[in-house]
């Protein structure tokens, strides 16, 4: 059944996204037909995030200027499209035809000379094809003092585009070094704004018109790197769980085997090690209601996570499809929060816990509670600088209905059923009624050093991998190769699972009885590890600048990194009670 309805949900979510799809549609044209191309925005290429509507600066504005209507994941990407001043109509060649004369004003020309110096582009889409270019140029040879630096803006565009057939297969944009005008001073300058427009045939299928933007991603020295990565973390984890599987199972053989000799020689025999403490292992912790809410939590983006990658294997992230994973993980996160209920719930009154709905409240404001804050924080700064990613009151109301229709009641559902579900908590041996006093430990085995330990070692086995990540998310780079980062997630589950188990197995051999938090934060180091690596790309690997770009990448790193918290540390959690049953189940205790 459970199955039957992960099938339904992957086939409603990828019926959902064939109407995303912008290279899905039949693009046919005939001699001298308009071919759509809309202008999308400009911003300065080593900022991501910061990006402004394309007419903000002073460009040439067609006659009749039309908005075209956005889908939700576009709108969230920072898309706003409006009708371009160009008219690349199909097969018509243009050789400088003039757009419009324009008498630049000393505002104007602020506005250009800020744009060129900190190195803005424009992008545009031509029948869902992207373009980019520079604004124009900043001529700093032989010039030490940076106010003798000349600036120069592009006043020719040149359109080379390939057409198979009926068909527009690919557009590149360059700009004439050779027509410039000199924007340094703020003296009123006279521009005729010009393009030439270029048709060349080729045999390129339209179906393989979007595989030039994979390339880059999947070039051999790319797949080398990759690759690289994939046996660095293999090694790690074989390394780590053959250690496991010698020491461990050795350890608890021998154990066992002590644990059975007691019970036959000396009934009386006073016991140490993990033995001793069976009557407080199953002992239910504190703060019980935020456990089971965050394990709902990480359950939830766990699956999220799963049903990305699925979406991800089967090609409906494939470059340029604009918004198509803001969508997804929009609209599969508000349909997983059902998970999200009924994992906290049933947990929670698996653990004798009486206030359910506020558990389920608890629940519901884990992850998004934070999210929201710190998008109000981000959308208020984006709003103060105009920028696109200051998202439109009409989207925000959309993202609430969304959340107030279809998350907060599946959520709901899935609490009332984890409540009835009316499973027990499996303790296989009973706890006694008084805890007992955890031994001096070690500095070594607090929790801050063991979650240092636990983290390193998952985030060791992708690290090489999140430089390609973050190069595509924050940077114009493409990731397209979602097998492999695919096997780089599997492998960090697993040495999670692993790490965790093995530090919470020392944890209870000193006598400290009190894994259930340890678990779920060891579990959960690496996201803060994860963060620790945001300062450094953001320092030493990216050029990004400015108080708009560095609050969103900190502020969006946070969610996502207290994301992988949650989420590891329901998997780190998840693996050590299963190893806890497992262990106690073996023994004899009175």
């Amino acid at each position: 059944m459970e199955k039957s309805k992960a099938t339904l949900m992957v086939a409603v979510v990828i019926m959902l996204f064939s109407g995303v799809r912008s290279d899905g549609s039949d693009h046919r044209y005939k001699a001298g037909e308009q071919v759509p191309l809309y202008a999308n925005k400009v911003g300065p290429f080593h900022n991501p995030s910061e990006t402004y509507r394309y007419f903000d600066l002073p460009f040439c504005i067609p006659d009749h200027l039309k908005e075209k209507k956005e889908a939700l994941g576009e709108v969230l990407n920072g898309d706003r499209l409006v009708s371009a001043p160009y008219k690349l109509d199909f097969l018509v060649d243009k050789d400088s035809e003039v757009i419009c004369k324009k008498k630049l004003t000393k505002d104007d020309l602020v506005k250009f000379r800020d744009a060129v110096a900190k190195d803005y582009y424009f992008q545009m889409y031509y029948d869902d094809l992207p373009i980019w270019g520079f604004l124009g140029k900043v001529d700093k040879e032989g010039k030490l003092d940076p106010s003798e630096y000349k600036y120069y803006l592009y006043k020719h565009i040149h359109f080379d585009i390939f057409y198979n057939k009926d068909r527009v297969i690919e557009i590149n944009v360059r700009t004439d070094p050779n027509s410039l005008v000199e924007i340094t001073e703020d003296k009123e300058v006279d521009v005729e704004f010009m393009y030439t427009v270029k048709w060349k045939e080729t045999s390129t299928p339209f179906e393989k018109r979007m595989d030039k933007y994979s390339q880059s991603s999947s070039l051999p020295h790319h797949l080398e790197i990759h690759w690289f990565s994939i046996i660095n973390s293999c090694v790690t984890v074989l390394l780590l769980t053959g250690f496991l599987a010698t020491i461990l199972m050795r350890v608890l053989k021998n154990d066992f085997v002590k644990y059975a000799h007691d019970e036959e020689t000396a009934e009386d025999q006073e016991e140490t090690g993990w033995k001793y403490i069976h009557g407080d292992v199953f002992r239910f912790p504190k703060y019980k209601s935020v456990l089971a809410a965050a394990l709902g939590s990480g359950t939830q983006l766990f699956t999220l996570t799963i049903f990305i990658f699925l979406l991800a294997l089967v090609g409906v992230f494939y470059p340029y499809n604009r918004g198509a994973l803001f969508t997804a993980l929009v609209v599969i996160y508000a349909l997983t929060s059902g998970i999200a209920g009924y994992t906290a719930t049933s947990f929670y009154c698996q653990l004798e816990g009486s206030n359910w709905v506020r558990n389920l409240l608890l629940t519901g404001f884990l992850f998004c509670g934070p999210l929201f804050l710190t998008f109000c924080f981000l959308n208020t700064v984006a709003i103060a600088y105009h920028a696109t990613a200051a998202l439109p009151f009409g989207t925000i109301m959309v993202i609430l209905l969304i959340w107030t229709l279809v998350t907060s009641p599946l959520l709901v559902l899935g609490g009332i059923a984890g409540k009835n579900s009316k499973a027990e908590f499996q303790a296989p041996v009973r706890t006694t009624k008084y805890p007992r006093e955890i031994p001096p430990l070690p500095w070594y085995r607090g929790t801050v050093p063991q979650m240092a330990m636990a983290g390193f070692l998952p985030f060791s086995a992708i690290y090489i991998e999140l430089y390609y990540i973050f190069a595509s998310v924050w940077g114009h780079r493409i990731y397209t190769i979602y097998s492999i980062l695919f096997i780089v997630f599997i492998i960090l589950i697993i040495v999670t699972a692993f790490i965790t188990v093995a530090l919470t197995y020392f944890q209870l051999a000193a006598e400290d009885h009190e894994w259930w938090w340890r678990s779920f934060l060891c579990g959960g180091s690496t996201g803060l590890f994860i963060y620790g690596y945001c300062l450094y790309y953001y320092y030493a690997r990216s050029d990004m600048s400015g108080f708009m770009q560095t609050s969103f990448f900190f502020g969006y790193m946070a969610c996502i990194c207290y994301g992988f918290f949650l989420m590891l540390g329901t998997v780190g959690f998840r693996a050590s009670l299963f190893f806890v049953r497992h262990i106690y189940r073996s023994i004899k205790c009175e």
